[in-house]
């Protein structure tokens, strides 16, 4: 890594080119340390908007009126509201309804940290969309492959987790990884409620260091290889999960 480090001050030197997460050590640590909070944030509110789609999606089939409606409403909210405005409502809004918790020094904190608020607001916001993409792949399932699972005695959700839901999954894949692509782009709203992710990393790197363009096209490279790992991911469970009839060619 030393050979690294000289070569980028050599060019910083030599052209202007400004990089100095390559060769300044605590500018390295914290945009990295930025990368992994943004990892985490996608990780975690991908599997969290994933399950709630599967839950959601099932409770739309429910017979109890109330418990479609409530879903309903739940989804028309967050797909009709900007994630911004649901980032604030819940870090502005909800935690100051929640008592304050005392650190270690002595000091009182929220009781909920940004990261988890995030988390919450975001999981919810493209579970929303989930819902209504996994609620497609179902229609998509032949009722007489649901009549079949019934005569064989498998019950509602049975015959949801056993035979609807990885039929629909096949079917709902592309827009599923779309949504989920999306996902990822918005979690850079987390440097709105000071989420030491990327994006807000990166802004105190260029207002320290005067590089806004290099730090743009480094964190625009960034971004197009979280996005295309995570597109590369899906397509091969695309292929690894084909069924004639129930995927896309």
């Amino acid at each position: 890594m030393g050979w690294i480090a000289l070569w980028f001050r050599h060019l910083y030197e030599t052209t202007g080119i400004n990089l100095p997460i390559f060769y300044d050590p605590f500018d390295r640590a914290r945009f990295l340390h930025g990368l992994e909070v943004t990892i985490e944030l996608s990780v975690i509110t991908i599997l969290a908007s994933i399950a709630i789609g599967i839950i959601g999606a099932w409770l739309q089939g429910s017979h109890l009126v109330w418990t479609r409606r409530i879903v309903q409403a739940y989804i028309q909210i967050f797909r009709n509201t900007p994630p911004l405005v649901q980032l604030y409502f819940f870090y502005f809004g909800l935690s100051a309804l929640l008592p304050l918790a005392r650190t270690s020094f002595g000091t009182t904190a929220p009781l909920v940290s940004g990261f988890i608020w995030v988390c919450i607001s975001l999981s919810f916001f493209a579970g929303a969309f989930n819902v209504e993409i996994f609620r497609s792949g179902i229609e998509a399932v032949p009722h007489s492959t649901v009549e079949a699972a019934e005569a064989l005695g498998y019950t509602r959700l049975k015959a949801y987790a056993y035979i609807i839901l990885p039929l629909a999954f096949r079917v709902c894949l592309p827009a599923l990884n779309n949504n989920l692509v999306n996902l990822i782009k918005t979690t850079t709203l987390a440097y709105a409620v000071a989420v030491p992710e990327l994006l807000y990393v990166s802004a105190q790197i260029w207002s320290d260091d005067t590089n806004v363009p290099e730090m743009m096209v480094v964190l625009l490279i960034i971004y197009v290889g979280l996005v295309g790992l995570l597109v590369w991911i899906m397509h091969s469970l695309e292929y690894a999960l084909r069924l004639p009839g129930y995927s896309p060619p």
